[in-house]
């Protein structure tokens, strides 16, 4: 008998099939990037409407990307408490030339308001940048779309070094179990 090696995309998948859920058979092809892989490329918009690249990222230094949870009907707290948790970090962050880059999900109508919102009044400083992932392209492409009712997104961070390679990654099952602001500077090169 043959077995094969089954992605979390997958598992999560059939976790929610068998729960009665839809499932993330979108994400059939796609993964979670695993420790050691080539993080996907993406190319995202910001609010503003500029264009923000993996690639050109890690041009000038090492990535942390956040998946936030975007708006399932309301501004989730725990993404807030963690954006500021890693906002009290920007200094360490800009020390090590580390791009942060947090991804607000969801469907396209209303999503620029919705992650608007989300920021309220605060600006994000260099080295932050807030993206938006209408329709959830980004989201499928890394094996991430929580398919539950009132859900859009598992909470995740990756660390990814100038290579392109994931050198580190949390994925949430839940709304908690979010990375510590300490343990992604400690992957940091």
């Amino acid at each position: 008998m043959v077995i094969k090696k089954v992605g979390i995309a997958m598992m999560l998948a059939l976790v929610g099939l068998a729960g009665g859920q839809l499932g993330n058979l979108y994400a059939q092809d796609a993964h979670v990037p695993e420790i050691g892989e080539a993080a996907p490329d993406f190319t995202l918009k910001t609010i503003e409407g500029e264009s923000v690249q993996l690639a050109k990222i890690l041009e000038n230094g090492p990535a942390v990307v956040v998946m936030l949870r975007g708006y399932p009907g309301y501004q989730c707290p725990l993404c807030s408490r963690q954006v500021a948790s890693l906002l009290a970090a920007k200094k360490t962050f800009a020390d090590k030339n580390a791009t942060v880059v947090l991804v607000y999900p969801g469907e396209a109508k209303g999503l620029e308001d919705y992650a608007k919102a989300f920021m309220g009044k605060t600006e994000l400083p260099e080295p932050f940048v807030l993206a938006i992932d209408p329709d959830y392209e980004f989201t499928r492409s890394y094996g991430l779309r929580w398919e539950a009712q009132n859900e859009t997104a598992y909470p995740s961070t990756f660390v990814i070094s100038r290579d392109g390679k994931v050198k580190k990654s949390w994925v949430s099952q839940s709304h908690g179990g979010r990375a510590d602001t300490k343990q992604v500077v400690a992957e940091l090169p």
